[in-house]
């Protein structure tokens, strides 16, 4: 974490020698919102956004695997659409394949169609991503995994998600604090979900919020895709790997299991090298979900796994949510 994104959450007052710029980017989004706001293109099938308004990783990818899963359980065939952070497809709008690289589609796009197989399409213009979506597959309902700021982009139920812990930080826009909008934004949304519990959500959730707590799964090796209990290395040295908004998150999970973690955090969307996972100790490696997808291009990795994550999340969450799809789409929804 650099200098900067500690403090803001940390309590430091010097950010706010940043406060003119802090007043040229509201500016500048205030009046980007309201030219998309005039061109907004309106779908025709449920469209759900999955965000936040801070930077940094809050959980929105685990809730949106939850989300496929239940959608699907409802009848649904959802699709899903993200701007491919950090991608270099061939073409946009790109679909995003089981077997493709991180590098072309985006880690956070390909995690999600290795794990669930759904028809999700990358492209900067959410909008082209979408109508490909539409136009290419048999979906029924869309998830826009980020975009709540993307206006131009019509909506059916808006959904932000924040970190339980850090929360808002100052609650101050970029650059003196972590949000990408005001505070205020938060009471425009359908329904907010608190990442894991900590005082600086405690308000939030009092008035409503829905909580989620990400639970560690079986350990997969890189080796030859078996599945290996944590509790396999209670008690042992690991190097435990994160390139994620919140390696923190990651790194805790670990040492709740009775993990002794040697920790190696790297930038979000980092792309390895693999001298970056490589140490020469024998000793077990564990990365996130999120990392695997970018080392799998080293080939069998041994003494190396992955720990994917399982959002747990309130029924009354849902029931809210299917609320929402039949009052705002009687005509489209089950």
């Amino acid at each position: 974490m650099s200098r900067l994104e500690q403090a803001w959450f940390d309590g430091s007052c010097w950010p706010y020698l940043l406060w003119p710029l802090t007043c040229v980017f509201t500016g500048l989004a205030h009046r980007k919102k309201a030219h998309d706001l005039k061109q907004q293109w309106q779908p025709p099938i449920p469209l759900i956004v999955v965000g936040n308004i801070s930077v940094g990783g809050t959980g929105k990818t685990p809730f949106t695997l939850a989300l496929i899963e239940h959608l699907r359980e409802q009848g649904y065939t959802p699709g899903v659409v993200s701007r491919g952070y950090k991608a270099n497809p061939p073409s946009t709008p790109f679909r995003v394949s089981p077997g493709g690289v991180a590098e072309q589609c985006g880690d956070e796009p390909l995690m999600i169609v290795q794990r669930t197989n759904v028809p999700l399409f990358i492209d900067p213009d959410r909008v082209q991503a979408c109508k490909a979506l539409i136009e290419q597959t048999s979906c029924d309902i869309i998830i826009s995994d980020d975009g709540l700021q993307h206006y131009r982009m019509g909506r059916t139920v808006e959904i932000a998600i924040i970190d339980g812990v850090r929360g808002l930080g100052n609650e101050r826009c970029l650059p003196v604090g972590p949000l990408r909008e005001p505070p205020n934004r938060l009471d425009d949304v359908d329904l907010i979900v608190v990442n894991g519990q900590g005082t600086a959500t405690q308000k939030i959730v009092q008035e409503g919020a829905f909580t989620m707590r990400l639970v560690p799964n079986t350990l997969v090796s890189m080796f030859d895709s078996s599945y290996l209990d944590i509790s396999r290395f209670s008690g042992q040295r690991i190097h435990a790997i994160a390139g994620i908004g919140n390696p923190r998150r990651f790194y805790e999970s670990l040492k709740s299991q009775g993990c002794e973690v040697i920790e190696h955090s790297f930038a979000d969307h980092h792309q390895y090298q693999q001298d970056d996972i490589t140490f020469g100790d024998g000793l077990p490696v564990i990365m996130t979900e999120k990392d695997a997808v970018k080392c799998r291009v080293f080939g069998a990795l041994s003494h190396t796994y992955f720990m994917p994550v399982d959002a747990v999340l309130p029924t009354t969450l849902f029931e809210r949510l299917g609320n929402l799809l039949r009052e705002r789409t009687p005509q489209l929804t089950n």
